[in-house]
C-alpha cells in the first residue's frame, strides 16, 4: 500500500496560492468563450508509463472550485501505461478548465518524482539497499515531494532541521573535528533524536562511531573507498552514500554494502510526468449540429 498523504491543512495554503496565482481575477478566456453553466465530461490521463502520485491534490483543486464532480480512475502507486485515465470530470465547463493547469501541474510534479523515484528503487532490486531523499525539494513544496518520493519506493529522510540531527563537514570544521562535535552534540540532544555524521576518511568513521553518532553518511566516496568502509564498519553502525548517484551507477554503488542511498536529484531534478486534461462529452454542439 501506498503511504498516506499528509493532512490537507500541511499543503492546502499551497494549492491555494497556486490557484489564486493562476486564476487572478478569472479565467478571462473561458468566461468570454463558454457560457457559465455549461455541462461538459473531461479525462485526466497519463501519457506515458508511470508511478501515479497526486491524485487526492488533484481532485482538492476541483473541489476548491465548486462545480465539478471527480471520479478516480486510479490510485496513487499505481504504475500504468501510456493514454491510462487518472481522474474522469463531471460538471461545470468553467470549474474544469479553471482548475485544468493547477490539477496538473501538482499531478505532473508529484507523478514524476514517484516516477523518478521508482526508477532507482528498480535499480537496487535484491540489494536491500534503500534509496532515500534529502531536503533538496521545492521550497513550500516539501511535504508533497517527500510523499511522492515515498509513494515510488523511497525513503524519507529528515523532514528538516528539526526532527534528526546531521553533522555536515561546515559544523565539523567550526566545532573542531569530529570527536568534539558528536560527543557535544550527543549531550546536548534529546536522546530520541537521530544522530548522523558526515565523515571523508576512516579516521573520522572511527572518531563518529566512538563517539556515539547512529548513522554515518558518505559523502562523494568511490566504490572502492565504500567497500572498504562497508567492510570495517558496515557491521557496527548504518551506513548511507551520497553524492553523484546516478541511474548509471546506483546499482554499484548498492553493492557496496552501504544501506542506504541518499539523492537529491529524485526532488531537484526529476522529469515531470506528461498528464493532461481531455473533454470528452458534454460542451456546445457545432453550429448546424442538433444540441
Amino acid at each position: 500500500m501506498p503511504p498516506r498523504l499528509a493532512q490537507a491543512a500541511t499543503w492546502l495554503p499551497l494549492l491555494e496560492r497556486a490557484l489564486a496565482e493562476d486564476l487572478g481575477a478569472g479565467d478571462v478566456t473561458t468566461l468570454a468563450v463558454l457560457p457559465e453553466d455549461l455541462p461538459i465530461e473531461a479525462v485526466i490521463e497519463a501519457r506515458e508509463a508511470a508511478t501515479v502520485c497526486g491524485l487526492d491534490v488533484a481532485t482538492q483543486v476541483f473541489a476548491s472550485l465548486g462545480g465539478v464532480r471527480v471520479e478516480p480512475a486510479a490510485r496513487d502507486g499505481d504504475r500504468v501505461a501510456g493514454a491510462a485515465p487518472l481522474l474522469r470530470l463531471h460538471g461545470s465547463a468553467h470549474g474544469i478548465l479553471a482548475g485544468e493547469r493547477t490539477a496538473l501541474n501538482f499531478l505532473g510534479r508529484l507523478t514524476g518524482i514517484a516516477s523518478w523515484t521508482h526508477r532507482f528503487v528498480d535499480a537496487v532490486a535484491g540489494t536491500g539497499v534503500q534509496i532515500v531523499d534529502t531536503r533538496k525539494t521545492l521550497p513550500g513544496w516539501r511535504v508533497l515531494d517527500k510523499y511522492a518520493v515515498a509513494v515510488g519506493g523511497g525513503v524519507n529522510h529528515r523532514a528538516g532541521l528539526y526532527d534528526a540531527a546531521l553533522i555536515k563537514d561546515n559544523h565539523v570544521a567550526a566545532a573542531g573535528g569530529v570527536e568534539p562535535a558528536v560527543k557535544t552534540a550527543r549531550t546536548a540532544l534529546p536522546p530520541h533524536l537521530w544522530l548522523q555524521v558526515e565523515v571523508e576518511s576512516r579516521d573520522q568513521a572511527r572518531q563518529a562511531l566512538d563517539a556515539g553518532a547512529d548513522s554515518l553518511l558518505l559523502d562523494n566516496q568511490t566504490p572502492e573507498q565504500l567497500t572498504a568502509l562497508a567492510a570495517e564498519f558496515g557491521a557496527h553502525i548504518l551506513l548511507e552514500a551520497s553524492g553523484g548517484i546516478t541511474l548509471a551507477n546506483v546499482r554499484e554503488i548498492a553493492e557496496t554494502g552501504v544501506q542506504r542511498i541518499s539523492i537529491g536529484a529524485l526532488t531537484h531534478s526529476a522529469p515531470h510526468a506528461d498528464v493532461a486534461l481531455e473533454i470528452t462529452g458534454g460542451g456546445l454542439a457545432p453550429p448546424g449540429v442538433p444540441g
